[in-house]
């Protein structure tokens, strides 16, 4: 199960098989409507072409954000600014909840619709830059899927943000390449583009 954040920046589908496929899922209220019940979300209906527009800039906000890290850059202050903005537009009231005598910390959003779920989104990516490691950050080494994903191996070296999936394919191209490499004499490259699965 893919974290909100996650499944967010996927809105932006690639296909990682390398058939130069690509779909906007964010113009899409049947893929919306889906992805927010899978979050737990309510829907708030067909949104708006400037709040698709808004969800739009707040992926590409996360998205810079997240290609800095991965290079050990300074994060853009623009990003973060535009991070930050949607996180205002969805404030909420915290209090604290008892249940079996146990307490925990509730959040009721003071406003609803689509500002409130980029806040939801925000929200969650601001959650693992604060609380987890950003440094474990990836994008997929595919050049055909460039997903996004968290790198959770003890020694930081995942590459692949599936790897029955785009590493299993990209290890096919490597083994391609190689054998057509031997048979014609000449060097390998397995990102070539005539090398297709």
């Amino acid at each position: 199960m893919f974290l909100l954040w996650e499944d967010f920046l996927r809105s932006d589908y690639r296909d990682w098989r390398g058939s130069g496929h690509t779909e906007e899922l964010l113009d899409k209220p049947e893929w919306l409507e889906q992805w927010l019940t899978i979050h737990s979300l309510p829907y708030p209906g067909a949104p708006t072409a400037k709040e698709v527009n808004e969800l739009k800039q707040l992926r590409e906000h996360i998205l810079h954000i997240v290609q800095k890290l991965t290079v050990n850059e300074a994060v853009d202050p623009l990003n973060l600014e535009g991070l930050n903005r949607a996180l205002s537009s969805g404030p909420m009231i915290l209090h604290i909840a008892e249940s079996n005598s146990d307490f925990r910390l509730d959040t009721t959003p003071l406003q609803t619709g689509w500002s409130r779920i980029g806040a939801e989104v925000a929200a969650s990516f601001g959650r693992l830059l604060t609380e987890s490691e950003p440094s474990r950050l990836r994008i997929c080494d595919n050049p055909d899927c460039r997903a996004v994903y968290y790198d959770e191996t003890r020694n930081r070296s995942k590459r692949f943000c599936d790897e029955r999936a785009c590493g299993n394919l990209m290890k096919v191209r490597r083994f391609r390449a190689r054998q057509k490499a031997a048979e014609s004499g000449g060097p390998s490259n397995p990102d070539s583009p005539e090398i297709t699965v």
